[in-house]
């Protein structure tokens, strides 16, 4: 590997992670699900693969395409907060009920494979960090470097997430209690909700 296909390979791989690393929806869903144990490859999974999908858009060009209609950006937008309300809302109200949050709970499997899919594909700003601001960034690294660079950006979200997802589960004995849960569980809920308000000031 050359020097400027390894210099690609890591500016994807530090752009990607600085963008994925903060906290957001996905973010928590994904830390909650590895603290409790439950569908965390299943979710992993979900999560990456999208965000390669996304990322390999964003390379190609599709992201030029996007920033060109801001009206669907806004649809998104609206869509995306009120998800992320009834989330926020639906964490409240989880922290209520003891019998909600003890790790080994039912849990079903489609449930969270649509909250996955939901709190990915429904969250404009994983389009902009994904599909706008690192397609962009891949453009700069000429024809065969962007590539290169969606390569790293793409490893980086499955080192995150499978970081997250597996990486939560040894924090697990700090859960044991109820009281911890119903704090994340709250801390969760209020995250969700400025997000939802920090989609709506952005668009409008």
């Amino acid at each position: 590997m050359n020097t400027s296909i390894l210099a690609a390979v890591v500016s994807g791989l530090l752009s990607g992670l600085s963008l994925i690393v903060a906290i957001g929806a996905q973010n928590a869903f994904v830390l909650r699900q590895g603290v409790a144990k439950r569908h965390v490859g299943v979710v992993v999974a979900i999560c990456a693969v999208s965000d390669l999908v996304l990322i390999a858009a964003g390379v190609a060009g599709v992201g030029a395409v996007v920033q060109g209609h801001p009206v669907a950006l806004k649809a998104i937008a609206v869509v995306g907060a009120a998800y992320l309300t009834w989330f926020g809302v639906r964490s409240l109200l989880s922290a209520r009920h003891p019998e909600a949050l003890l790790p080994g709970g039912p849990s079903p499997r489609g449930s969270v494979v649509a909250t996955a899919l939901a709190l990915t594909w429904l969250n404009p700003h994983v389009y902009l960090d994904t599909v706008l601001l690192l397609g962009n960034l891949a453009a700069s690294h000429g024809a065969t470097g962007r590539w290169w660079f969606g390569l790293g950006a793409g490893m980086g979200s499955i080192l995150w997430f499978a970081g997250l997802g597996y990486g939560a589960g040894l924090a697990a004995r700090w859960f044991a209690r109820e009281r911890t849960w119903q704090v994340l569980d709250v801390v969760i809920g209020l995250v969700m909700f400025a997000l939802a308000g920090s989609l709506l000031v952005s668009a409008f």
